[in-house]
């Protein structure tokens, strides 16, 4: 069996699955394989006197099966390859907003430098065999940069967030190197369909791409294969947390201290792909018009923080601050407030407790790759009375969850109507949605993700890609 090589921007300890996230998906496939996980360590270091941050040194440590190796970043390289290029340029327009992007020259060099460091500082880690997959927007020219060094394994690439139209992507400086880029990989995984089909029409109308079928191109000298992989939840291991002592604790105090009222519920980052300022219009529109949802319906939003030193970031924060500060200032009561709203990061052992004990989840991003939180709810479900997912469209979960109340966030009426239909759903009703959605998210849960993409890679021929052409 070839070993797996995860390449990440920041890497996690797979035996301690309960952080979640990538950490849950890849454990059993690193542990099977003693595989590598690669990354940047989460350090901002200075070079010592007369070294550059190419000498910087590889961090090994041994996890059970599987080997951590992590670089250190400097100041600069942190600055222009994470925060400028990576959150200040494809951030922003991967999410559709080309006014929030940074368009600064100067970033894709610092990006392309640390790809350069991390392929130099891999490739003498890699072996004849392994299976490289690398994720996310912050490591695009990683194959590409391989590729010049010489390495012929196979390597996929999966983009974790969106990928938006050929125009939305085409308005950004060197936008052709960046795709080349994504074209030295064997396989690219995308989050939905649409997604993928962004990417095929971009390398069609740009590359003159040729299609060869199965979802295989000609393009740039050298074959890619591309499908959308739909990332899942451990179903199994959020059930666990569900009823487990903090789940259950979480669950028994929610319902007993809001024992009068109905509980929505919304968790996210704070970023402004999360259409925050528009969910509490929606609510408030809700309680303008539905005069029998005061002193009934409670939002809990948990918000965690996420980038603050960004004007972005906190612009949206005052914002929602102000928001729900009205909202609960117009309609809250001495023994009522409309909103309860928290800055902060919730235990992930807690979650499923808050998911259980709420009428209604919230997950109406303005966009999203795919969006987790939705599928977390659906699992912590009680089957006998569950919960109400009201989903904005532009989730990419939105393409599975189908029995969802899908939703414009941007249409502030028709989201309050959803909300309000949530409400009052009949049980039945309530019932076979949810039995629906479990069945989708049991079908399609992580270790589908993660064997269907490395069955998919593993079948794929690894070629020279002849990559001089992709030289800035």
């Amino acid at each position: 069996m070839s070993r797996l090589v995860v390449v990440s921007n920041r890497i996690a300890d797979p035996r301690k699955t309960a952080a979640g996230g990538l950490a849950v998906a890849l454990a059993e496939v690193l542990n099977n394989t003693g595989g590598l996980w690669f990354g940047w360590s989460g350090k901002i270091v200075e070079p010592a006197e007369g070294a550059t941050a190419a000498d910087a040194p590889v961090h090994v440590q041994q996890a059970g099966s599987v080997k951590l190796a992590t670089v250190d970043l400097t100041q600069a390289d942190y600055d222009a390859y994470y925060l400028g290029y990576s959150n200040g340029v494809l951030w922003p327009v991967f999410h559709y907003r080309l006014d929030l992007a940074d368009f600064d020259a100067g970033y894709i060099a610092g990006y392309r430098r640390v790809n350069q460091l991390f392929a130099r500082k891999l490739l003498a880690l890699l072996e004849p065999d392994d299976i490289i997959w690398v994720h996310d927007y912050h490591l695009i020219p990683m194959a590409a940069e391989l590729r010049a060094l010489g390495c012929t394994n196979r390597i996929g690439f999966f983009l974790h967030i969106p990928l938006p139209p050929p125009l939305i992507l085409a308005a950004i400086p060197g936008h052709d190197w960046l795709v080349k880029g994504l074209c030295s990989y064997d396989l690219v995984g995308f989050q939905s369909n649409a997604d993928h089909e962004h990417f095929c029409r971009y390398i069609q109308a740009e590359a003159h791409a040729q299609d060869l079928g199965d979802g295989r191109w000609r393009v740039f000298n050298r074959t890619v294969q591309a499908g959308a992989f739909p990332i899942g939840i451990d179903v199994e291991e959020f059930e666990g947390l569900t009823n487990a002592p903090e789940g259950r604790e979480m669950y028994e105090k929610t319902k007993a201290e809001y024992s009068r009222r109905k509980l929505l519920v919304g968790v996210d980052r704070l970023d402004y792909s999360k259409g925050l300022p528009q969910r509490m219009r929606a609510f408030r529109h809700l309680l303008q018009n539905h005069p029998e949802t005061h002193n009934s319906a409670t939002l809990i939003q948990i918000a965690s923080p996420s980038r603050e030193d960004v004007s972005a970031y906190s612009d949206i924060l005052h914002e929602l601050e102000s928001l729900c500060g009205s909202i609960n200032g117009n309609f809250g009561e001495l023994d009522w407030m409309p909103v309860r709203y928290m800055h902060r990061t919730m235990a992930r052992a807690r979650l499923p407790g808050l998911y259980r004990a709420s009428r209604v989840a919230l997950v109406t991003p303005l966009r999203d790759g795919m969006n987790l939180v939705a599928k977390e709810f659906i699992a912590a479900q009680d089957a006998a009375d569950p919960g109400v997912l009201v989903l904005s469209r532009f989730a990419g979960a939105a393409e599975q969850l189908k029995e969802a109340l899908l939703v414009n966030p941007y249409d502030t009426e028709n989201t309050a109507n959803a909300i309000h239909l949530a409400l009052q759903m009949p049980l039945d009703e309530r019932r076979v949605r949810h039995d629906a959605l479990m069945k989708t998210i049991r079908r399609y849960d992580v270790h589908w993700w993660c064997d269907s993409f490395l069955d998919k890679l593993g079948k794929a021929s690894a070629e020279e890609s002849g990559t001089p052409w992709l030289r800035l």
